[in-house]
């Protein structure tokens, strides 16, 4: 691999959630384009001189001059296990063009578009709302496309842009948000949503009065949530065009996000 095909990236803050989830803010260490809901490839040197990479979800919007990221640590995985000791200061390649289709649909008309994520999942979301936001607030965004997220977690703590998300969502018109933790046995002090999130999309859907025809959804997170997602938003009347997803790991043969 030619090293002009990556960037060094250097992290310039580390936030963490729990002790499997964290967030970093880096520098990309040059021109970095992307679009809401694409990704970015990271990589670690090992020491054969190779490198191990794997792509992740980008949090930040490409107003931001950083690249913010939001890791699970995966014990067994290739990479999150190297990328769970990076500090302040380290460096990791960034390949220098970012990929994937997880973007907002603005092609079929669809006006509503419901965002389903369990944990990390919530990343290209974020990404959706950040530069939504700047739009709004420099009135460039008419409101025309609504956002619906349905944010899933076993614990509050795990979602980590709960607050960020709540704020925006009390502001403007455009965005609902609804988390929902699923062990709230664990987590005495939540007094929001419970349940696993694709056991509400039913109840959600239903409220908001959404169907295919006029919303597209997208499942991003845990494969069983996304396979059981699929599911119900079919029976709920939802066609394949009307779905997207995004699978954050999954046997290695088709690609994990580790």
């Amino acid at each position: 691999m030619a090293d002009d095909k990556f960037y060094t990236a250097r992290v310039t803050k580390r936030t963490d959630f729990a002790h499997d989830l964290w967030m970093v803010r880096m520098d990309p260490g040059g021109d970095f384009k992307f679009t809401p809901g694409q990704y970015g490839t990271l990589g670690v040197e090992r020491g054969d001189g190779k490198k191990t990479e794997r792509a992740y979800s980008i949090v930040s919007s490409p107003y931001e001059s950083e690249l913010e990221f939001f890791f699970e640590l995966v014990p067994e995985g290739a990479l999150t296990p190297k990328l769970y000791q990076l500090q302040i200061g380290d460096t990791c390649s960034l390949r220098k063009v970012a990929k994937g289709k997880f973007t907002l649909d603005v092609e079929s008309g669809h006006k509503h578009h419901l965002l389903i994520a369990t944990v990390t999942g919530g990343a290209p979301y974020i990404s959706y709302v950040r530069t939504m936001y700047k739009d709004w607030k420099e009135g460039r965004l008419a409101g025309d496309h609504k956002l619906y997220i349905l944010f899933g977690a076993s614990k509050s703590f795990e979602f980590g842009y709960e607050q960020e998300l709540a704020k925006v969502a009390a502001e403007v018109p455009w965005l609902k948000f609804v988390p929902t933790v699923s062990r709230p046995w664990d987590d005495p002090e939540w007094k929001g949503e419970v349940g696993r999130v694709d056991e509400l999309i039913r109840k959600y859907t239903d409220m908001w009065d959404m169907d295919g025809k006029t919303t597209t959804a997208y499942l991003c997170g845990h494969p069983d949530m996304i396979e059981h997602g699929k599911g119900i938003l079919k029976r709920r009347g939802f066609p394949k065009e009307s779905m997207r997803e995004e699978v954050y790991w999954i046997p290695p043969k088709a690609g994990a996000k580790t």
